[in-house]
């Protein structure tokens, strides 16, 4: 997965690429944040109006608008993520392990 941000006039445009075959995960993972039950470590998400998530073929784009008089540090936009990514390759993992027992 790597991530592109850019800085937009209204808040933050990020496009996440090279997806492949944790997209669903990663879909997943990005709608909780878009209904308010993020698990990244930052309070950033408080700042959103709204978290429009666009599904492409090997992409999602996500589309961070911030609440008037609110502005969001990209820096932790990145932690979250780094979090993510962690988060989806962790979910990945246990799905591939032997189960025992």
């Amino acid at each position: 997965m790597k991530a592109k941000i850019a800085t937009k006039q209204n808040g933050i445009q990020i496009d996440v690429e090279d997806v492949k075959d944790k997209k669903e995960v990663l879909l997943e993972a990005f709608h909780e944040c878009s209904e308010g039950r993020c698990t990244c470590p930052t309070e950033e998400y408080k700042k959103l109006e709204s978290l429009d998530i666009r599904d492409g073929d090997d992409t999602i784009q996500l589309v961070l608008k911030v609440r008037p008089g609110e502005q969001i540090e990209t820096r932790e936009i990145e932690k979250c993520l780094d979090y993510t990514s962690q988060r989806v390759s962790d979910a990945s993992d246990a799905e591939h392990k032997p189960k025992q027992g």
